[in-house]
């Protein structure tokens, strides 16, 4: 069970290791200017597998659990389906339900634990293997791969390694499940749990008031969606590819988000401590360019705030 290009490596691991008898996805939805209905990413890889799709609109009620029935299936593994499951689905399966979710749990569980992992400037993240319970991301863990965050790395470069890393992790576990060691409940795991909120598009606003790291790691975690987002001359811009800057903070007071100025590495911007670089703008309408580029056909005035 799973919908976006995320899932698909989850897929394949599946069809390597199990008799894959069914996929659960989402329906296909209007996509584009021409609003052309889409069929998720795993739809299509499923179809080239061969493999039986399903695309209920209806979960609960016994709907779902009504449409699985026939298949008598031995385990379901859940990637990124993005409906939550009831109990007479997670009960039907004679081995469970497995779910491959993109944190080092329990930090990290809900709707989007990667980009709130970026957001937060963590060290560190990865991909648990767990065994799904009625809670969000509550359940027994069966293992865990740990892998480092660059410290420029963005939550869409981040998605595309976690995503290639839950397969690999996933394979492992079918290959030897269901002789593998009993899930650890995540009490005995190391952390606090922390709750990973679904993004809104609000959120993306740029405060240039926070220390340098911060603003950093904030336009790294809202690319590519909801992309993070300040003002220049009146009109919005959105912002991408962040990174502390070389270029000091002067030593006069300068207000936060004021613009020192443009080169081939980026725009250079005030923060509360230091100086960030912002590599690539995009105008309303427009597509991503480079600062420099961007700035010859919108130049940024002396000592101009951005946001102001």
């Amino acid at each position: 069970m799973g919908s976006p290009d995320f899932a698909v490596s989850s897929l394949r691991a599946v069809a390597r290791r199990c008799d894959l008898v069914a996929v659960v996805t989402q329906p296909d939805r209007p996509s584009g200017r021409g609003r052309k209905l889409k069929p998720p990413a795993v739809k299509v890889e499923a179809a080239a597998l061969g493999v039986p799709v399903l695309q209920p609109t209806q979960v609960r009620k016994g709907r779902l659990r009504a449409l699985l029935e026939p298949y008598a299936p031995e385990l379901i593994v859940v990637t990124a389906y993005g409906r939550i499951l009831g109990a007479d689905v997670l009960e039907l399966p004679a081995h469970g339900c497995v779910n491959v979710h993109a944190s080092l749990l329990p930090r990290w569980r809900g709707a989007a634990p990667i980009q709130r992992a970026v957001l937060a400037g963590d060290a560190q993240t990865g991909v648990a293997i767990m065994r799904m319970d009625i809670g969000c991301d509550t359940g027994p863990v069966y293992r865990m791969q740990a892998t480092p965050i660059g410290a420029e790395e963005t939550s869409g470069e981040l998605f595309e390694r976690l995503a290639v890393l839950g397969g690999e992790v996933l394979d492992a576990f079918l290959l030897e499940f269901p002789d593998v060691p009993p899930a650890q409940d995540q009490s005995q795991l190391p952390g606090e749990p922390v709750h990973a909120a679904k993004l809104e598009k609000a959120e993306g606003q740029v405060s240039w008031d926070r220390p340098t790291a911060q603003v950093v790691d904030h336009i790294r975690g809202m690319d590519p969606w909801p992309a993070a987002f300040s003002s220049h001359a009146g009109a919005p811009i959105k912002l991408f590819v962040a990174g502390v800057s070389s270029w000091p903070r002067p030593e006069a007071a300068a207000a936060a988000g004021t613009v020192l100025g443009v080169d081939d590495h980026g725009l250079h911007v005030c923060c509360a401590d230091a100086v960030v670089r912002v590599g690539q703008l995009q105008a309303p309408g427009k597509r991503r360019m480079s600062a420099r580029e961007y700035a010859a056909g919108h130049p940024f005035a002396d000592h101009e705030r951005l946001g102001a």
